[in-house]
């Protein structure tokens, strides 16, 4: 049975994800990236295709990912696996922010992009239905050419993998939100695909971030 493993990328460097030039990797995110590398080598993932988006943090991220995992063959890339535009969502949806103004520091910015997803899942004609159907179509496509024997990796983002698992869950738009909102850079999400179609194995797996490596821990 395919084993697909999907990780999203390392610490991007504007640490408050309110500025352009978000999409480049921390010193901490390389290192977080290299820290999943070697969790997957752990795995020993079988003859594995890789795949990721074409955003800068997600490229380099599988750069070096492959690199501490030893794994050969060519980082393939599809922009399906991209990460929405946060800026431009809550440009779009948080002016309506309720009860007033969010809080300007790190938590309001989470709370004013948690409302913002929100409002544009809820949105007929907001666009949800095509960004979350595209990755779960590049998911299943990648799953059927697989075959057995064969795994894969995806280097992707947190708006990625929370559609992707409240698909395959059923969850409503509020367990989205509550999904994306957890997620924790360089963690894997393990999806197993069976004559059953896609079954979610686990999600947001950072064991790998603990212990000494407790530092690593970052959420954006």
């Amino acid at each position: 049975m395919p084993v697909i493993h999907l990780v999203r990328h390392g610490q991007a460097t504007a640490a408050a994800v309110t500025t352009e030039g978000y999409d480049m990797l921390s010193d901490l995110g390389r290192r977080q990236a290299e820290a999943v590398g070697a969790e997957l080598a752990r795995r020993a993932p079988r003859d594995p295709r890789v795949v990721c988006g074409t955003l800068n943090r997600q490229r380099d991220t599988a750069e070096l990912l492959v690199k501490a995992a030893g794994i050969g063959g060519q980082v393939r890339t599809d922009p399906r696996w991209n990460e929405y535009d946060h800026l431009a969502l809550i440009g779009r949806y948080g002016t309506t922010f309720p009860g007033g103004p969010a809080p300007a520091d790190g938590r309001g910015v989470q709370a004013l992009l948690d409302h913002a997803l929100g409002e544009w899942i809820g949105d007929p004609g907001g666009g949800w239905q095509d960004f979350s159907g595209g990755a779960l179509a590049a998911l299943r496509e990648l799953a059927a050419g697989l075959g057995p024997g064969r795994d894969a990796v995806v280097v992707t983002s947190g708006g990625v993998l929370a559609a992707l698992c409240g698909a395959l869950l059923s969850a409503p738009p509020v367990g989205v939100v509550a999904l994306n909102r957890v997620t924790v850079n360089a963690a894997v999400t393990t999806v197993t695909a069976g004559s059953a179609g896609l079954s979610l194995l686990s999600f947001n797996d950072h064991a790998h971030l603990a212990g000494d490596r407790r530092a690593l821990l970052t959420h954006r």
